[in-house]
């Protein structure tokens, strides 16, 4: 597979202006601007780095202001986890999260629909992994829409892990909640995933179980999520297509200075990652598709 910087990306694809070739963290990819939104997506590692839906003061996403030189991975926007979420139980010395997130990534088509809302599609340049390929769609207006359809295009079942690493940008991690996870169970990564425990009431780092950190994947989730902002008045309302399964991520005060990228910044971030992980895997028959997706809308206030 290719990995590395991606090279120029070719102006004849753009949609009519809106989207404009750029140079992002030291890295090609794409600056979208309409009237209904301003988003960046890279073409390494085909990642979306930010979005912000007129009217808002604050990018929806969070990413590093100290980004790592590549060919490391960027922190922030949404990294795409694929075709394995976390390590690879078979082969353990492969990256975590799969292989795409510092691959070139190719823009195939875009153009604006009659709504004004800007359409993209993406394919890595390395083609078939272990038998899957992979697309990825956005649709960038004052909503946000992602969906990566995963095909095998083997002879053979194969099995499918992956992740919309999505960090949502907040006021203070400290006061931000999470509604509907209550009365879900989740697998912990502190406790090496050993036993289910249930969730009573909304996310917040103030858990009594574990407090100030977050590293969890919630199981038999029902892909309907607000985040609450009080630092930043607004919430966040995740809707989720072909997952049963929601990582809620956040390192805390010591795994954040233990990262160069992140440091005193893991106040500024939630990630909550729609997945098919833990107990929520894909098995794909040969010639057949997985879409896997995210729905974002930004609502005034603290409903």
């Amino acid at each position: 597979m290719t990995t590395g910087v991606p090279g120029p990306v070719p102006d004849a694809v753009l949609a009519e202006g809106a989207v404009r070739a750029t140079l992002l963290d030291e890295r090609p990819g794409w600056r979208i601007e309409t009237a209904q939104a301003i988003a960046e997506v890279s073409a390494y590692g085909g990642q979306v780095l930010a979005w912000r839906p007129s009217g808002q003061t604050e990018d929806v996403f969070w990413r590093t202001s100290q980004p790592r030189p590549a060919p490391a991975p960027l922190r922030g926007g949404v990294p795409v986890c694929w075709p394995w979420f976390g390590r690879r139980e078979d082969v353990p010395d492969l990256p975590a999260h799969g292989v795409v997130r510092t691959q070139a990534w190719r823009l195939t088509d875009t153009w604006i629909d009659a709504d004004g809302v800007v359409a993209m599609t993406l394919v890595p340049e390395g083609g078939s992994v272990d038998g899957l390929t992979l697309t990825q769609e956005l649709r960038i207006g004052q909503t946000f829409e992602q969906t990566l359809v995963s095909h095998n295009v083997g002879d053979v079942p194969l099995l499918l892990t992956q992740a919309l690493h999505s960090y949502f940008r907040v006021g203070d991690a400290l006061g931000v909640e999470v509604d509907g996870l209550d009365g879900h169970d989740y697998l912990d990564k502190f406790e090496h995933y050993a036993a289910l425990r249930r969730q009573r009431g909304p996310w917040s780092l103030y858990d009594l179980r574990d407090p100030g950190r977050s590293d969890r994947i919630y199981v038999e989730a029902e892909g309907r999520y607000v985040l609450r902002d009080p630092a930043f008045d607004r919430s966040l309302r995740l809707t989720s297509a072909g997952s049963r399964s929601l990582v809620v991520w956040n390192p805390g005060e010591a795994g954040g200075r233990a990262m160069d990228d992140v440091g005193d910044a893991w106040r500024a971030f939630v990630c909550l990652e729609v997945a098919n992980a833990g107990t929520d895997r894909v098995t794909l028959a040969p010639g057949t598709s997985h879409r896997l997706s995210q729905r974002i809308e930004v609502v005034a206030g603290l409903p």
